[in-house]
């Protein structure tokens, strides 16, 4: 389990590197820094590597690019779903990083991301700014590809847990979430 003192070593190498977004595994450390739960993952640096989790993790797995140059991983040709075997992480891991590579040839690969697949709920995305204007502000919505294909986010101040409320409930994705269905 993370702690505090390891997502402030991640923020504070995110910002040494310029970067304004974390990686999905540095974005897991400050999860479970705060309790919230996230799906077992391991990062692989080789397809040998990926075949080896993806079978302690149990079958079927989700594989993603990690690389901090390239943040909407689909349109990267960087995750595929469903995967039922080692061979086919294998296989999988050596498409991912050629996809990456085709997307953008000199970004910065870190490895896959073998991620453990879960089925029901919804998958949502959090996220945090600090805005010159607004102060810092708390961004919610649908998760995975849907970010940008609806673009069904909202963002509200940190400050009053009444307007974090009300940014959660006025979300597009609440139609889409399985409460909103009973």
């Amino acid at each position: 389990m993370s702690n505090r003192t390891d997502v402030r070593r991640v923020l504070d190498t995110v910002k040494a590197e310029g970067r304004t977004a974390l990686t999905a595994p540095e974005g897991k450390v400050v999860c479970e820094a705060y309790g919230i739960a996230v799906p077992k993952e391991g990062v692989a640096t080789s397809a040998a590597d990926a075949a080896k989790i993806a079978t302690a993790m149990g079958f079927p797995v989700v594989l993603k690019i990690v690389s901090p140059d390239i943040l909407h991983k689909t349109e990267a040709g960087g995750v595929l779903v469903g995967v039922k075997s080692a061979e086919d992480a294998q296989k999988g891991y050596d498409t991912i990083i050629a996809n990456a590579k085709k997307y953008n040839a000199k970004a910065s690969v870190l490895g896959v991301q073998v991620q453990e697949m879960l089925t029901g709920g919804q998958e949502v995305i959090i996220g945090a700014v600090t805005d010159l204007v607004f102060g810092k502000l708390v961004a919610f919505g649908l998760g995975g590809v849907l970010v940008e294909v609806l673009k069904a986010t909202r963002s509200s101040p940190t400050r009053r847990s009444t307007t974090r409320r009300r940014t959660c409930s006025a979300c597009k994705c609440r139609r889409c979430s399985p409460a909103a269905r009973k």
